[in-house]
């Protein structure tokens, strides 16, 4: 029992540099998403093909690659991030490309006569989609949303590849010290706590928003 104790505390500590790269992931790439998905559909032909480009770059190439190109390749042309902004921005890149197309389908989904009915009610273009589409578009993409925060909990392992130590590579370590695989084990048990605690969140989420329906 003290040595599960002993281990949990070093695994904890890198749970904490999980737990840093997850919000910050969510709070830079859903707002960004959001830009970029209103951009897709209400924006001029031009910024609506670069966002494209965009998004078939990065839903289009591994995440551990570009992992690799915003540490290691920047440094070509003379940019040096730290692993920890290497990270966030790779991170909020790679997931605003895919909660983009998500919440682009969901605005795309909610049928034009809202739109003339707004317009009726002389609501200005941000009215509208602050007051009407985009409640109900949020609405509608919370199922694919929920399982790209559950993918996060689980990506955020990636950063082990520059260097960082999160969760999982505290339980390598221990691993590799010991020789056991109970270190595995309560990195498990961590990884299914945080993301029942993402399928809670928006089923709460999903509860509040039914009166969109």
């Amino acid at each position: 029992m003290d040595y599960i104790l002993s281990i949990t505390g070093h695994i904890l500590e890198g749970c904490g540099l999980t737990l840093q790269i997850y919000f910050v992931t969510i709070i830079g790439a859903v707002p960004l998403a959001i830009l970029f998905a209103l951009g897709r559909t209400s924006g001029p032909k031009a910024l609506d093909r670069a966002l494209g480009i965009y998004a078939w770059i990065f839903r289009g190439t591994p995440l551990l690659l570009q992992l690799f190109f915003f540490y290691y390749g920047l440094t070509i042309f003379g940019i040096s991030l730290p692993p920890f902004g290497a990270a966030a921005l790779t991170f909020i890149l790679n997931y605003a490309a895919y909660m983009m197309e998500i919440f682009r389908s969901g605005i795309q989904s909610i049928d034009k006569g809202q739109y003339e009915a707004a317009h009726a009610l002389n609501l200005s273009y941000w009215q509208t989609m602050r007051r009407i589409i985009l409640p109900q578009a949020l609405k509608r993409t919370l199922p694919p949303s929920a399982n790209e925060a559950i993918t996060l909990v689980k990506d955020t392992a990636l950063v082990v590849v520059i260097g960082m130590g999160e969760m999982l590579r505290s339980a390598k370590e221990i691993f590799t010290r010991d020789f056991s695989i109970t270190p595995f084990v309560i990195a498990a048990i961590f990884y299914l706590l945080l993301t029942s605690v993402v399928i809670n969140v928006f089923r709460t989420l999903e509860k509040k928003l039914e009166v969109y329906d």
